[in-house]
């Protein structure tokens, strides 16, 4: 038998993005995100830094329409040179 999908599309996801902490990771990061939700903003964002700093930790939930559309988006996130992780 088939097996049902594990996500059903559209829903929101959330991903979650390491990389180093410059003024501009954030911003950098919610424009790629934009390209594929253009509804995502900073309200639908949370960013924690590491103990020391060097590393933040933003989460984004957004609007996914397709497992193509996420794998799209992940690969443009990782071509970021700030950008450490994808998850």
């Amino acid at each position: 038998m088939d097996e049902p999908p594990k996500i059903e599309f559209p829903c929101d996801y959330p991903i979650k993005i390491i990389g180093e902490a410059t003024p501009c990771f954030a911003d950098q990061v919610l424009n790629i995100v934009n390209r594929y939700d253009t509804n995502c903003n900073l309200a639908n964002t949370s960013l924690r830094p590491s103990r020391h700093g060097k590393y933040e930790a933003l989460t984004i939930n957004f609007w996914a329409l397709s497992e193509q559309q996420i794998k799209l988006m992940f690969v443009d996130l990782k071509q970021l040179k700030a950008v450490r992780m994808v998850l």
